[in-house]
């Protein structure tokens, strides 16, 4: 041993290309340089210490200084100094090459999770590396912002440091997935995703966070990702402006459209009148959304749509005469609101169905 723990086959050779290079006052030739490169690979695969292995090479300096006439002390430490550079170099080397391959398995094992790929039991073993139990239940956060982004980008750090400082090592696993920060966590820890959608809405300026249902196994998973996913296209299709969603909050709408004939057969019946109106349907849908949004309160509406109260009910009392369905009676109301919400979510009367 030379150093501290450090095997000497990670030194081989080095004293004699001290006293070679140092003798002549050489540079290292690009065999030798080679030779140290390779053992700073095999030193960092076996896991040692990069100080342990300098504070070797300096040791195995010392112990075999050479001593011969005409040796100065520059040549020693040039040829020492090159030496060991290109000992760390391998070293570092490796080092990326497995960082590297950390990353690609792990995005592969998010892949497959979240898409539901691979074998189960392989995806279970490997998810125990990653601190998942995927026996359990666990539910999933997804949060979107202005911006597309990456494991390696300043927002998913903020947010897995908040994470990590408040809940330490509760099984939690953070990343990226199409441009999104995603959150597993057990699925009786509602404090987890809570405070992951509070820290993503901070770091993501004003982003959405939806937060899918808790689901067991490999398989509850993606089920509550694809949720998470459903309800941020929920929230854009019906413009709600609520910054953080909760799937179970959700679970009407895909009720009413899991049939999308009959909502669109609903919404050309109950709304297909309103494209005789000057201007179009949207208008008028719009003062329908409007109205619903706001409790069916006139002034309230008439407010966020910029109109007079006056205005406003002449639009109203338009859609009745042309739908021949009063917004204003409790018997007609849910029909036209749930063609409203057929509307939104089918996109019309902008697309065809």
């Amino acid at each position: 041993m030379a150093g501290q723990d450090v095997p000497e086959e990670y030194l081989e050779g080095y004293a004699g290309i001290l006293a070679d290079a140092s003798a002549t006052g050489r540079r290292l030739t690009r065999e030798e340089l080679d030779s140290r490169r390779v053992l700073g690979e095999q030193a960092a695969e076996a896991g040692l210490g990069l100080r342990a292995l300098v504070a070797a090479h300096l040791a195995a300096t010392r112990a075999t200084w050479p001593a011969g006439p005409g040796t100065s002390p520059d040549s020693v430490l040039t040829a020492a100094a090159l030496a060991i550079d290109a000992f760390a170099e391998g070293y570092e080397r490796a080092q990326r090459l497995a960082v590297r391959q950390e990353e690609a398995a792990r995005r592969e094992f998010i892949d497959d999770l979240l898409y539901g790929r691979s074998d189960l039991g392989l995806l279970a073993q490997r998810a125990e590396r990653y601190g998942l139990r995927l026996s359990y239940e666990h539910a999933v956060a997804v949060a979107s912002g202005p911006a597309v982004y990456d494991e390696g980008d300043a927002v998913p750090r903020e947010v897995e440091r908040a994470l990590i400082g408040r809940f330490s090592d509760r099984s939690i696993l953070l990343t990226t997935k199409d441009g999104r920060l995603v959150c597993i966590a057990p699925g009786d820890q509602d404090d987890v995703l809570t405070y992951f959608a509070k820290q993503a809405f901070a770091a993501t300026d004003g982003g959405r966070v939806a937060i899918g249902r808790p689901h067991p196994g490999p398989a509850g998973v993606v089920q509550s990702y694809e949720e998470a996913l459903n309800a941020l296209d929920l929230a854009d299709r019906l413009e709600l402006d609520e910054p953080v969603l909760h799937a179970a909050d959700l679970l009407v709408y895909p009720v009413l459209t899991r049939d999308r004939q009959a909502m669109a057969d609903l919404v050309e019946s109950a709304l297909g009148p309103l494209r005789r109106a000057r201007g179009g349907a949207e208008p008028l849908l719009d003062t329908l959304t409007a109205y619903f949004d706001s409790g069916c309160v006139s002034a309230e509406a008439a407010r966020r749509l910029s109109l007079s109260v006056r205005a406003f009910t002449y639009r109203l009392e338009r859609i009745h005469k042309l739908t021949g369905a009063d917004p204003s009676d409790p018997v007609h109301r849910y029909t036209l609101q749930t063609a409203v919400i057929g509307a939104r979510l089918l996109d019309w009367p902008t697309k065809p169905y």
